[in-house]
């Protein structure tokens, strides 16, 4: 049994993950702290696994690197988080074998659903993933079909530009190269 009143340690946390009543549940630990994390809407799932389609095109193509999608973790300090789509290097991902990745994702995305999650959140975790060592964090809004692209700044703040359906994402140095119109992550034909 755990105590709530301490923070969790990582191998408390997997034991935890790992027992038979949580199996078909999503966590992440934040700063000690599980937290469960709930289903993703279709539309959020539909668009994490368009994002993760272009990436992994790229990623193959290039073998520059491996892709996790909803269920795959990043150790972060105290904390496990678990991006909609992430990516890793290589050089970086210490391989495939184990748990999670022991190294924040070069890139991470966050398909924010509205109904579940304050936009203060989104923000804040994509800083904690960037004060951790992501290179770059795309938020990404549904409902109203933007990307936010957060970069890191020197002074351990991040910067934040905003993607409409008429822009293009780059992928900067995290992925070279790489380019998506952010009209292509958005359905059209969406009801």
């Amino acid at each position: 049994m755990l105590d709530a009143t301490k923070p969790v340690t990582i191998d408390e946390f997997w034991a935890f993950v790992n027992l038979p009543e949580n199996e078909d549940r999503r966590w992440e630990l934040i700063n000690g702290e599980i937290v469960e994390m709930p289903p993703s809407d279709k539309i959020n799932s539909f668009i994490a696994s368009l994002i993760n389609h272009f990436l992994m095109t790229y990623i193959l193509a290039n073998k520059s690197g491996y892709m996790t999608t909803a269920d795959g973790g990043y150790r972060i300090g105290r904390s496990v988080l678990q991006p909609d789509v992430g990516y890793i290097s290589k050089a970086r991902s210490g391989g495939l074998k184990g748990n999670f990745y022991e190294n924040a994702p070069d890139l991470a995305v966050e398909v924010v659903s509205v109904k579940s999650e304050k936009e203060e959140d989104a923000f804040r975790k994509a800083h904690r993933y960037l004060s951790n060592g992501t290179r770059m964090v795309w938020v990404v809004y549904p409902d109203d079909k933007t990307v936010y692209v957060c970069l890191p700044k020197v002074d351990g703040g991040m910067t934040v530009d905003v993607f409409d359906t008429t822009m293009t994402l780059s992928g900067g140095d995290v992925l070279p190269n790489f380019s998506l119109p952010v009209a292509d992550i958005f359905p059209e034909d969406e009801e």
